[in-house]
């Protein structure tokens, strides 16, 4: 469990990874996947209980799943920052042959990526399906999964809610990125999303709030208060209030970052902004 500190120092380095991938190859989504930084540093340094050794079947660990996978800048960065595959590889990002694809994929064996994650609205199903394996198998340990908020306008996800809360499945910990933002503009104006937390508790849910979403002492206390009610027959959401582009002043509060590239002064400026901590790929 690393501590606050390293944590901390964590963040931004991800954040240039971030910056630098998509950059390279002028493709990517880096604005949902700074919103998420603080999230995946914590979930994968303090949170979660897993092997150093991968395989795809997670026995006996904590597993994660992330939906919306198009934030896989963040997920790539984490992942190898945490010593699932060297740092160095993130420099093959979107480029032919890698094994770190725009959206996470399975054929190439990349470590920690247990699903292809292109479209929208499929891992609630998957991390149910996952949550009940562990049930069959006697496994005690979590399964997390990551949703966007747009991506709820996604009809499967409102039938795997349905199921999760009828069947009880109580070892699930979802989280939605709440940066009420989407690719064509806010989640307010494309469709509204309305009472997410009156809905998902009408649908049998537990539901924590982390109003301050890029705070890592606040994720940790709402990941901390979503283990604890887990177990209790219910699945636990975690409604995570983010800004889209955190960490970069001009790609903060928009969606006009969703997927698009930084050019290079715009990289020198990112990069400017958050501090070399833990060396550059």
């Amino acid at each position: 469990m690393a501590s606050l500190e390293t944590l901390q120092q964590l963040v931004p380095q991800v954040r240039r990874d971030i910056l630098r991938m998509v950059h390279q190859v002028n493709s990517g989504h880096p604005g949902g996947s700074l919103g998420c930084t603080e999230f995946f540093v914590t979930l994968y340094n303090h949170i979660m209980e897993y092997s150093s050794h991968f395989d795809m079947d997670g026995k006996n660990e904590d597993v994660f799943f992330l939906s919306n996978g198009h934030i896989s800048p963040v997920f790539y960065s984490t992942l190898a920052r945490s010593g699932f595959f060297p740092i160095e590889e993130l420099t093959t990002f979107r480029k032919l042959d890698s094994r770190l694809q725009g959206h996470p994929t399975t054929h190439e064996g990349l470590p920690g990526v247990r699903i292809a994650s292109g479209s929208l609205g499929q891992g609630m199903s998957v991390a149910i399906g996952a949550a009940e394996t562990k049930k069959l198998n006697e496994d005690t340990n979590l399964v997390y999964s990551l949703h966007g908020d747009g991506e709820l306008q996604e009809g499967q996800n409102w039938e795997a809610i349905m199921y999760a809360g009828a069947k009880g499945i109580d070892n699930l910990i979802s989280t939605i990125d709440y940066n009420k933002q989407q690719i064509d503009g806010s989640t307010d104006d494309v469709l509204p999303l309305g009472d997410l937390r009156s809905k998902l508790e009408a649908f049998g849910w537990v539901v924590i709030d982390i109003e301050k979403g890029n705070d890592i002492k606040s994720i940790i206390t709402g990941l901390d208060a979503a283990k604890a009610a887990s177990g209790k027959q219910k699945p636990v959401a975690i409604l995570l209030h983010t800004v889209m582009g955190n960490g970069v002043d001009f790609m903060m509060y928009t969606h006009a970052w969703h997927g698009k590239a930084p050019n290079d002064e715009q990289l020198t400026s990112g990069l400017a902004q958050n501090e070399e901590t833990l060396g550059d790929y």
